[in-house]
């Protein structure tokens, strides 16, 4: 697929709180009915807003950020990339590609870790009560173990990314789930598939996809989990890097979806691999 991406930003100055950058984006897809929209939201410097509109094949955004807190509406995907200066640090150690595999696996752990630890924020269950500490009784809040979490990696590039996931959620069940690509036709195959029959209700389960280049693999592994009670808002993605038409195929399929990624990469090229992506995460990831 022919995309294209450019993207200015004026950052914020170091002596004030008050964001005024310039986002312009422009997204063009060989497909004359849909484009893609992505839209930096007022709240937060990293947070963007997703939407499909099958009437243009092409959308310009230019947003301006502030403070001043707008209404998101609950429709619509969003894809989260943080600004956490280690989140950059970690992507740009994946990108190198001197990088060797012992390094570079280390590398999508901890960027896993760090996905993880942003996706969980305020959709983790908790408990409250009261304990007594060696100076008093305190009050206290511990995240709910009865509450059904799962995550998802897909093999095996998602075995790198999510290795770290047990240090963030230590009760959390992993579910194994193995999709291919076609080299050439570059549709997914579903080669191993240790999903449950039916997840338990009220189920938040991450998907964690490495590279959302086309798009084909997670949309076929987030309607696995549809298949079996899960809906889209109970699902959270975690990706190392994403591409414009991996984005748009989930907008257009999974409204109220959330998406984590390190970065967002401006093309893929005709044989499915991101541009300047970091290569085949999972030959890098495990020198095979």
């Amino acid at each position: 697929m022919a995309c294209s991406i450019n993207i200015t930003l004026r950052c914020c100055s170091t002596d004030t709180l008050r964001f005024a950058d310039t986002c312009q984006l422009h997204y063009q897809s060989l497909n004359p009915r849909s484009s893609l929209l992505l839209k930096f939201l007022p709240s937060h410097p990293n947070k963007i807003s997703c939407s499909s509109d099958r009437r243009r094949s092409s959308v310009t955004v230019r947003s301006q950020m502030a403070t001043e807190e707008k209404p998101i509406s609950g429709d619509r995907m969003l894809v989260f990339v943080p600004a956490h200066p280690l989140i950059k640090h970690w992507v740009s150690v994946l990108r190198n590609e001197l990088t060797p595999s012992p390094v570079f696996r280390n590398a999508m752990a901890e960027l896993g870790r760090l996905l993880m630890y942003e996706a969980s924020r305020d959709w983790l269950p908790i408990v409250t009560g009261e304990i007594q500490s060696p100076m008093g009784v305190a009050s206290v809040e511990f995240i709910d173990p009865r509450e059904p979490m799962a995550v998802v990696p897909i093999l095996r590039a998602g075995l790198a990314l999510v290795e770290h996931a047990s240090s963030i959620l230590p009760a959390i069940k992993t579910y194994h789930l193995g999709i291919s690509r076609d080299e050439e036709t570059l549709q997914p195959t579903i080669y191993l598939n240790k999903l449950p029959e039916n997840f338990p209700e009220g189920s938040r389960v991450f998907v964690v996809d490495p590279m959302l280049a086309t798009g084909g693999t997670i949309v076929a592994a987030i309607n696995l989990l549809k298949e079996r009670g899960v809906e889209n808002k109970q699902i959270k993605v975690i990706s190392a890097v994403a591409a414009p038409p991996a984005l748009q195929k989930l907008s257009e399929n999974f409204s109220g979806l959330h998406v984590y990624t390190g970065i967002i990469d401006p093309t893929v090229n005709d044989k499915g691999f991101i541009i300047p992506g970091l290569g085949d995460a999972g030959d890098r990831s495990f020198g095979t």
